[in-house]
């Protein structure tokens, strides 16, 4: 995008300029043409460079004092027409120059140059946002607090404005500007080395196919993170190369079935996602009965394959009858209000175990669930809550199930970006099964505690300094046993368990503790901050490494040995 902040304000100031240019020329030009006298009595002409001072001090209103000499009174008649002259000149100029201040196209070429500035100066790693709403809002909120550059396009400047309220701990560059124009997206800076990802979150997938092949058409490198709620977008997105595409309603089915068939599993990416490790009463959704869902447009019918899958018996309750003819053949759907009494008494609410509303209206979902309970007040209540703004009044219905579509997407999306190697684990552990997960669950509990903490790491000289010297320099395999042991004796262990190291294409999950460490090795373990400060310290200092591998102080020579090589 071309700035042309100058070219306007040449443009809307050139004739302002001519006005007072020509004010200033005629008041000059009478000035030295017209005689005056000096203090002998002679004839006296003032020179253009007195004319012109004087007129300077006179136009601006400084002051008066007639200079060399007093005027005459032909002097004095002109001077004083050239007051009025030149008050009119500024009168025009001042007012072009608040009107040019308070031009908003000016202003918009002013925050563009600003913003490229920004973009031009940026030399940390970045993630393209495109639209700023509450979602992205909190994505970006935790991106800042690790360090984590964002860049915003929105096309709604009111948005930018709030934006630029909010009191991130690293500035957010934004941009005014719509993604359909491809200049807006070299502006943002895609074309430059350190842009990592283009995120698009829009609840639309029309929107957001049309993000991604902008993104990989400009940058085929960058990591194109996408949201698609309909499988033939989903498709699409895949073919032009999106690298993550992510539907909400299929994680929310997917949680579902996990609830009712493998809790372990569910109990593990519930933790991964910041909750603690166990199963609360919101997460043990009844086994038997039937299932009422109210709403057979994108989440009902990801609902569906998962109620199936888990062999529930189930009805649904469309408004529409245009969504509701789009049920397979045998499915049984009744059209009409989901609130209404008379309909949720003809789905058997008074007999199911379980109701959940699953339109994208947030009123909406909380009518059906006050409808019934009325009905039948000990039915498990589940609600859809679209809009994290909405959290305070959901809370107040004392709905045993909120699920809240964008919180989970914003997790998901941050822990791509942010938390890779965790993102990974959740899709490896589906492999793996509801006894793994039980027994990983296990593990975890009895190793650290109901509420451990993830962290990553990565073995290189960034990293993991004085383990990559010792590897290098000795020449020995090291096994992953070694940072388990605590710093202040060697022969115990630290509450620590490695769930993950993925080492170029090759992936394994809780790794034996005689697993070798590798150079290049990125590593998901479990734990507390105070047993990842002992890892930290005992890959980086070469002290602490010496003492958990031999129960022994390093000598000088030991150290040299390992930080320069041959000692010297």
């Amino acid at each position: 995008m071309r700035n042309n902040s100058l070219y306007l304000i040449i443009k809307r100031m050139r004739t302002p300029m001519y006005v007072l240019i020509a004010t200033f020329s005629i008041s000059i030009l009478g000035m030295v043409l017209i005689p005056g006298m000096d203090d002998k009595g002679n004839p006296y002409h003032l020179s253009f460079f007195d004319a012109f001072y004087f007129v300077s001090y006179m136009a601006t209103t400084i002051g008066f004092g007639e200079s060399p000499y007093d005027f005459t009174y032909p002097q004095k008649l002109w001077v004083g027409f050239c007051i009025y002259l030149t008050v009119i000149g500024w009168l025009y100029a001042i007012g072009s120059i608040i009107t040019l201040v308070q031009d908003k196209v000016l202003a918009a070429q002013i925050a563009l140059a600003q913003f490229q500035r920004k973009i031009k100066k940026m030399d940390e790693p970045f993630i393209i946002f495109v639209g700023y709403n509450s979602m992205t809002k909190a994505i970006i909120d935790r991106l800042t607090n690790e360090g984590i550059h964002s860049v915003v396009i929105e096309k709604e400047e009111e948005k930018i404005k709030m934006l630029a309220l909010e009191n991130y701990t690293i500035e957010v560059p934004a941009l005014v500007g719509d993604i359909r124009d491809p200049n807006v997206f070299r502006t943002a800076g895609i074309h430059k080395h350190n842009c990592r990802a283009v995120v698009s979150l829009f609840n639309d997938d029309v929107m957001n196919l049309h993000v991604a092949l902008s993104a990989k058409l400009m940058n085929k490198h960058v990591t194109v993170i996408v949201e698609a709620t309909e499988d033939e977008y989903a498709q699409n997105l895949k073919t032009i190369g999106a690298d993550i595409v992510e539907n909400p309603f299929k994680i929310v089915a997917k949680r579902i079935y996990l609830s009712l068939k493998s809790p372990s599993l569910l109990m593990l990416e519930q933790w991964i996602y910041g909750d603690p490790l166990v199963l609360r009463k919101k997460d043990k959704l009844p086994k038997e009965g039937k299932y009422i869902v109210c709403g057979y447009g994108r989440m009902g019918t990801a609902l569906e394959v998962g109620l199936k899958r888990a062999g529930i018996d189930y009805i649904f309750i469309e408004a529409s009858p245009k969504k509701a003819a789009k049920a397979k053949r045998g499915e049984k759907v009744i059209v009409g209000d989901a609130d209404d009494k008379k309909i949720l008494l003809k789905a058997d609410v008074q007999e199911a175990s379980c109701i959940i509303a699953a339109t994208k209206d947030d009123l909406l979902n909380l009518s059906i669930i006050m409808a019934a309970k009325r009905i039948n007040p000990d039915i498990y209540t589940v609600a859809r809550e679209n809009r994290i703004n909405d959290a305070i009044v959901f809370k107040a219905a004392r709905i045993d199930r909120v699920i809240t579509i964008e919180t989970l997407m914003v997790k998901k999306t941050y822990n791509i970006i942010a938390r890779p190697l965790v993102d990974r684990f959740i899709r490896l552990m589906m492999y793996r099964g509801e006894e793994w997960a039980k027994k990983v669950v296990s593990m975890l509990k009895e190793c650290i505690g109901n509420n451990p903490e993830t962290f990553e790491t990565l073995i290189d000289e960034d990293h993991a300094f004085a383990l990559v010297n010792h590897l290098r320099e000795s020449g020995e395999e090291i096994p992953y046993e070694t940072l388990y042991r605590r710093r202040d004796d060697y022969k115990k262990r630290n509450r620590l368990l490695i769930l993950y190291v993925r080492r170029g294409e090759e992936e394994i999950l809780l790794p034996d503790d005689s697993f070798p460490i590798k150079i290049g090795d990125e590593v998901l373990m479990a734990g507390s901050k105070e047993v990842f400060e002992d890892v930290e310290y005992i890959m980086e200092n070469i002290n602490e490494l010496c003492y958990v591998l031999s129960g022994k102080e390093c000598q000088l020579s030991f150290v040299g040995k390992y930080m320069f090589g041959d000692g010297r």
